[in-house]
């Protein structure tokens, strides 16, 4: 459709009045009503190390180590760093633009640029508040670590105590690969911080030290982000920057120990042959994707509290480049301490290497009992897995907050009076929500929340939001968005990515992802069949809301259905588009550059 059309009908006065330059004063004057309304970062400093901190999080030390060792080693760099800048770099810089152009949170948004799919923007906010639920009982995990590790001795490396199981218990580890022996360190996961079940069937009681630790977990949280970005601008500052004092000081301990030089090398060494299997390059992309935290929302809510003219290429790229240095830098922290177990127990490093919770809460406890001044690192490790845990939470929580101040501001605050009761009803809600998993068999009820939330839900999410924004709402609108914003429309890269590379990239992970889809898993424990059931229950929760959006928007047009369907799919955000046509047919009145000017 012209955008120009519907200006061009209108009388011959009108249309002259549309024609003339817009006065700078005029659009700078709007730009900060807008931010006078809604609160803003007190600095692009507090922005940038919020989206980093949500960006860095416990993805990057427990799966992409293994990832790379897995997929190719130093190869799997190159899949890695295309995928970066083809898919998770564009995106980024997409979903800014949307977020800080709008003012708006991810459902308001993607109802004005693409009534069609503006389901997409509440399944993202349904899927970062089911994440938030069960995200923080990592936490309350890092949290009971924390408290153990300042005593004489850990008592993870022991067999001498009452959680122990009698006669497959070693006070070595055992490696990933014997089934007789459990570690010491393995035992004190399950059956001292668990007190694990043997399936989801058995629900068993509460773990009341872990919900002492998850109630701990959540008043952090709020007193980190009850006064909005006003709070959460300053916290950043320390959650987002400490975990990187560790991790150097941890790479500096750690190249020193004996095998540290092997454990790198099984991290970097190029398998060359993996380039040519489709999975690496779909790992990659899925790994960047999920990474960075698109299709979220958090990135979209957290744009919308910038100053109009705030640079988000430089902040896209800022995070890009941070999250991959992080991803890599604790590849060599990770593998060096893991070459270093492989010479203390004479173990091949295939044999201790592992992903997920089972690196951090399992393998690398027993290397840190194993290090000079454990006492000293042991605390220190835990409390940056508690920073970056943090970060991604204050980050999805907020998606929450947002999307009610934006649908329900005026009611809710005529009731609640202030933002810090709104926050306080959110995170009790998450809290509760959270109590399944912090009974004796609630591991086997967060492994299932987190492959049907974050896994399977999660693909579909972006491949929708990936239609919106680029094909539906068009690559020559969101050019003008940021154009409007920026002073200057992005270059042919940015533009190549979001009409075909992105597309097919997130095309390609769904299908691969579907193709290659497995059921839930703990180990060895197999789900029910109920259980799978209620998983994709889980996954529909926030998927369901795309189809029931667009067959709204369609049913509540008017004329016949191809009509219905051209309206829903037309975006109602003011994008001065008609000024912008009516300049190209009437040169003898452009639009004022001093206005372009003025808002960039």
């Amino acid at each position: 459709m012209d955008p120009g059309a519907e200006n061009l009908k209108m009388p011959s006065d009108e249309r002259d009045n549309a024609l003339k330059p817009l006065d700078p004063k005029v659009v700078s004057e709007k730009i900060e009503d807008a931010e006078a309304q809604r609160p803003t970062w007190s600095g692009r400093m507090e922005f940038i190390l919020a989206t980093v901190g949500y960006a860095v999080g416990l993805g990057n030390v427990w799966r992409f180590p293994y990832l790379c060792y897995s997929s190719g080693g130093g190869a799997f760099m190159i899949p890695y760093l295309i995928m970066v800048m083809l898919c998770g770099f564009p995106l980024l810089f997409m979903e800014f633009a949307i977020g800080q152009y709008t003012r708006l949170g991810p459902v308001h948004a993607f109802t004005k640029i693409c009534p069609l799919l503006k389901g997409v923007g509440l399944a993202t906010v349904v899927i970062s508040f089911v994440f938030s639920t069960y995200y923080n009982v990592l936490m309350s995990w890092a949290l009971y670590y924390l408290f153990n590790s300042f005593g004489a001795t850990l008592p993870w490396i022991s067999c001498n105590n009452t959680w122990n199981a009698v006669g497959n218990c070693s006070s070595g580890f055992t490696g990933k690969n014997n089934t007789k022996l459990q570690s010491a360190s393995q035992q004190f996961f399950d059956y001292r911080l668990l007190e694990k079940t043997n399936g989801i069937e058995e629900a068993g009681g509460l773990r009341w030290e872990l919900f002492g630790c998850l109630l701990a977990a959540w008043v952090i949280v709020y007193l980190c982000i009850f006064k909005g970005v006003k709070s959460t601008g300053k916290v950043v500052y320390f959650t987002a920057v400490f975990p990187y004092f560790i991790l150097f000081a941890l790479l500096i301990n750690n190249v020193q120990l004996p095998g540290a030089k092997n454990g790198i090398l099984y991290f970097l060494t190029p398998v060359w042959s993996k380039l040519f299997e489709v999975k690496v390059w779909v790992n990659a992309a899925a790994q960047v994707f999920n990474s960075i935290g698109i299709a979220f929302g958090s990135m979209i809510s957290m744009a919308s509290y910038n100053k109009f003219n705030n640079n988000v290429l430089r902040d896209a790229f800022i995070v890009s480049f941070t999250n991959s240095f992080t991803s890599i830098l604790a590849g060599f922290v990770i593998f060096s301490a893991i070459g270093y177990m492989s010479h203390i127990h004479n173990l091949p490093v295939d044999n201790i290497a592992t992903d997920g919770p089972g690196l951090v809460f399992v393998v690398y406890p027993e290397v840190l009992s194993t290090m000079p001044v454990f006492q000293l690192w042991a605390p220190l490790f835990f409390f940056m897995l508690l920073c970056l845990g943090l970060d991604s939470q204050f980050a999805t929580v907020e998606v929450a907050i947002t999307f009610i101040k934006d649908e329900f501001g005026p009611e809710i605050f005529h009731f609640l009076k202030r933002q810090e009761l709104l926050t306080l009803i959110v995170c009790l809600i998450c809290f509760i929500l959270g109590i399944p998993h912090i009974t004796q068999g609630g591991i086997y009820v967060f492994q299932l929340m987190d492959h049907y939330a974050a896994v399977v839900s999660l693909m579909f999410l972006a491949f929708f939001e990936v239609i919106a924004v680029c094909w539906i709402f068009g690559v020559s609108r969101i050019s003008s968005m940021i154009t409007r914003m920026q002073g200057k429309k992005p270059n042919i890269y940015f533009r190549l990515c979001w009409l075909l590379l992105c597309p097919m990239l997130v095309l390609c992970i769904l299908i691969s992802s579907i193709a290659q889809y497995t059921p839930a898993r703990y180990g060895k424990y197999t789900y029910p069949v109920w259980a799978e059931w209620v998983g994709w229950g889980i996954s529909l929760v926030s998927i369901v809301w795309i189809p029931i959006g667009a067959i709204q928007e369609i049913y509540n047009n008017k004329g016949s259905f191809l009509q219905r369907l051209i309206k829903a799919m037309t975006p109602t955000i003011d994008l001065d588009a008609e000024v912008w046509e009516l300049e190209k047919q009437n040169q003898d009145n452009p639009v004022s550059e001093t206005w372009l000017t003025s808002v960039a």
